[in-house]
């Protein structure tokens, strides 16, 4: 608070500060001639200053130290804390102190000293001491709430504190407005009063003894005087605290009024609740229809908007069944938005729209948890596979998971939501997401639908087995009439490939998700399960072969998957065994690798190989207790793989091919319990020569290593290893034989990897060879032999070894010119 002196005495100050100023000027101006004089008389008896002697008189003067508080702050700290302290000692006085005087006389005094409080601001406000008036006027204020309670005590004890408290309320926020408009210079004794006026109707009406239903209104007449006087007074202080009371009052009495209505018992209770909660509501949207401030007039109606939807849905759940209430709240949310044609201001118009909106989310929100159970509860037929089927569908759903109460009308939410979608954003510019969310929640609906019927187990598989084809047919129309919905135009140039619009993935979501559904829930018997597995192979069969593209490829592989599980299924109602299922599975990949080859889109062929590998792995998986039966499962993988590698585009599958055919003889060869490492590497090294050597002949620069290293590895290293722990003689002669061959080769055609491959398998074999022997003769010579003989080479190296070096050095350059 700062004090503004009026016009003669600010005019007065003034004068006299610029007297000081004219003065300090002369001073300032005699001490600079000074100043100059003293320079002269120094240039003439001394030299010049050099750069690092420049006199003290030149140095500028530090600067003043800024005052951490301002004057105006200092001043209105001291009186607000004056007023404090008065107003704490005058509290003290007239509950406490000075008891010799009496109630009465303590009261005489606060009179006095009141009338003193409120009478010293006019002269205060006269010499323009406005902040020192406002602290008096504040304390006189407190002063006359304590004048209030000494004539309760000294002159009407008798009456009824809480009914005076109201009267002398009402009286103090007149008589301080009164006040603050006969001085209207003060700004505190306006919102002290509208502060003040919170209370006399709350408290009157408690102090008649009302009941719940009339404090409620009491609290919500009083948050409408708040807000007509935030949206009619200029004054920003009262609109605050009007504010602030209209918000703090209309709360307490929304809350009061939705618990009246919550604990309603009859229809004429939840009618009184009602009329209080229209009342809030038409508080909420008045403010919003006046508010000045744009901004909070979409949040105001939308507490209007949603307090509106309690009021006749707390009247509505009153005549109608618990199963109802849902529904009932979600039609009057829905309701609102008939203010779409209205004349209401657009900024309220969208807070109603908003509480419609959140309205529907609540009740969709409701509707979820059943239909969770209606999707998670089929699951646990996986472990009740074929146990027989359910009475109806409710019974279907509810094998882990129980019934949610109450749910009889859970499905009209989401169709009734999906239908306001659909009507109310089928034109705007969100149509494309409009239609996916309304597909969502009409699926929704029919997917609980039959549950909540209690329809006979059979014709709830066939409701999910028509929503399924229907799901489909929508998503191969939306894709055929290119759905966007976003209204923009088409470019202009070569076409490019359509992307899948917000539709076509929703609908085929929604189609495989019910396919699911719809499988999960046939495993509880046997012929359902073969008519499902079957019903939906040839519907997405028949969808891949109507679309392209994207629905194509899913299409096409959900079928082969669907397949996959008819053969099992089909195997297993035959009483088969698991490695003769695998054979019927392969029919899978077989017809995967057919329809691949016939599909001109990558995208189509990608997802069908895919499938047909995995079907292929789940055959080998069934077959892999079975030795026999998982080579013959591996060879025809195998021959499906090699019919794949004809292909220009799928050369390198060749590699898969071969390498099935060589674990399909190796599992054979178990099988026959073979227990020669060269029966199984032979079958690898022959292939991978040929290889090598076709390679070789294309490249010449293709490394020995790269050609014919993998394969001659294969067999010779495992062979070496048999070698070394073989006592008979024909493994090590014919080995040695065929390492001496390689070497020779090698040799011959200048091969590194032959070379050093069969070079060393020959000196290994032959070390193998002369092991014993060399073992006799160590043992029949003398102990101090072998030392001698290891010095004589030593000696021999030592004085040799420039030679060796170099022979070393020639025998890799040799190696090293060889490929």
């Amino acid at each position: 608070m700062t004090n503004i002196p009026p016009p003669a005495e600010e005019l007065r100050i003034l004068d006299h500060e610029l007297r000081q100023l004219d003065a300090r000027r002369a001073q300032l101006l005699a001490r600079r001639s000074w100043l100059l004089g003293v320079l002269r008389s120094a240039e003439a008896q001394a030299p010049a200053w050099g750069p690092a002697q420049t006199p003290a008189i030149w140095s500028a003067p530090a600067p003043r130290p800024r005052p951490e508080a301002t004057a105006p702050s200092v001043q209105n700290v001291l009186l607000v804390l004056g007023g404090v302290l008065l107003t704490v000692a005058a509290i003290a006085f007239t509950l406490v102190s000075w008891g010799h005087l009496g109630i009465a006389g303590r009261a005489a005094v606060l009179g006095a000293v009141t009338f003193a409080a409120l009478a010293a601001p006019v002269p205060l406000l006269k010499r323009g001491l406005r902040s020192t008036a406002e602290s008096v006027a504040g304390l006189g204020l407190v002063l006359t709430v304590l004048d209030a309670y000494a004539l309760h005590e000294a002159a009407l004890p008798e009456v009824d504190g809480t009914g005076y408290a109201a009267a002398a309320t009402a009286l103090l926020a007149v008589l301080w407005t009164a006040y603050g408009r006969s001085l209207g210079a003060l700004r505190l004794p306006f919102p002290a009063a509208m502060a003040t006026a919170q209370l006399p109707l709350l408290l009157w009406v408690v102090a008649a003894g009302a009941g719940h239903h009339t404090i409620t209104a009491a609290l919500l007449v009083t948050a409408a005087f708040d807000t007509v006087v935030a949206l009619s007074v200029s004054v920003r202080s009262v609109r605050v605290v009007a504010s602030v009371g209209a918000y703090g009052t209309g709360a307490w009495g929304v809350l009061a009024a939705g618990w009246l209505s919550w604990e309603a018992t009859g229809p004429g209770a939840a009618a009184r609740a009602a009329a209080l909660l229209a009342l809030a509501a038409a508080i909420a949207l008045g403010a919003a229809w006046r508010a000045p401030a744009a901004q909070a007039a979409p949040g105001l109606s939308l507490t209007g908007g949603l307090i509106t939807v309690a009021a006749a849905g707390g009247v509505l759940r009153s005549v109608l069944p618990d199963a109802w209430t849902v529904p009932g709240h979600l039609v009057c949310g829905v309701a609102l938005l008939a203010v779409r044609g209205t004349r209401l201001p657009e900024s309220v118009r969208r807070g109603l729209r908003w509480s419609s909106a959140s309205v529907q989310a609540l009740a969709v929100a409701w509707a979820l948890p059943l239909v969770t159970v209606v999707l998670v509860g089929p699951v646990g037929w996986v472990d009740r596979v074929w146990s027989g089927a359910p009475s109806d569908a409710r019974d279907a759903v509810t094998v882990s998971t129980p019934w949610p109460s109450n749910m009889e009308t859970a499905p009209l939410v989401p169709a009734a939501v999906a239908a306001v979608l659909f009507l109310a954003l089928r034109g705007g510019p969100h149509r494309s997401l409009a239609l996916s969310g309304a597909l969502g929640l009409a699926w929704a609906a029919v997917l609980v639908l039959p549950a909540t019927l209690e329809l006979p187990y059979a014709a709830g598989l066939l409701t999910l087995g028509v929503t399924t084809a229907a799901a489909l047919t929508a998503a191969a129309y939306s894709r055929r009439a290119d759905l966007t919905g976003d209204g923009a135009e088409r470019p202009t140039g070569p076409p490019a490939r359509p992307r899948l619009s917000p539709i076509t993935l929703t609908t085929l979501g929604l189609a495989l998700l019910t396919s699911l559904h719809l499988v999960a829930l046939s495993l509880a018997a046997e012929t359902a399960t073969l008519a499902v597995l079957g019903s939906l192979t040839a519907l997405f069969a028949a969808v891949a072969a109507w679309q392209k593209h994207e629905i194509r490829a899913v299409s096409a592989a959900v079928s082969l998957a669907y397949a996959t599980a008819l053969a099992c299924a089909t195997g297993a109602s035959l009483g088969w065994q698991p490695h003769h299922i695998a054979l019927l599975v392969l029919l899978v990949p077989a017809t995967a690798a057919l329809l691949a080859a016939r599909f001109k889109d990558a995208t189509p062929t990608l997802s069908v190989e895919i499938t047909g590998a995995v079907a292929a792995l789940v055959a080998i998986g069934l077959a892999v207790m079975e030795p026999p039966v998982l080579a013959l499962v591996l060879a025809l993988c195998g021959v499906i793989a090699a019919g794949t590698a004809v292909r220009p585009d799928r050369r390198q599958v060749g590699y898969a091919a071969a390498a099935l055919f060589v674990l399909a003889t190796w599992v054979r060869l178990a099988s026959w319990e073979v227990g020669s490492p060269e029966a199984y590497t032979l079958p690898v090294t022959v292939p991978a020569l040929v290889v090598g050597f076709v390679r070789r002949r294309r490249d010449q620069r293709t490394s020995s290593w790269t050609a014919y290293g993998p394969g001659l590895s294969v067999t010779l290293l495992p062979s070496l290893l048999a070698a070394w722990g073989d006592l008979d003689w024909p493994r090590p002669l014919l080995l040695g034989a065929a390492a001496l061959l390689v070497t020779l080769v090698g040799a011959r055609q200048r091969l590194q990897a032959l070379l050093v491959l069969g070079g060393g398998t020959l000196a290994l074999v032959a070390l193998h060879e002369l092991a014993p022997y060399i073992a006799q003769a160590m043992g029949a010579v003398p102990r101090w032999v072998p030392p001698a003989l290891a010095g004589l080479l030593l000696l021999a190296l030592g004085a040799t070894y420039e030679q060796r070096l170099r022979d070393a050095r020639r025998v890799r350059e040799v190696l090293g010119r060889m490929r």
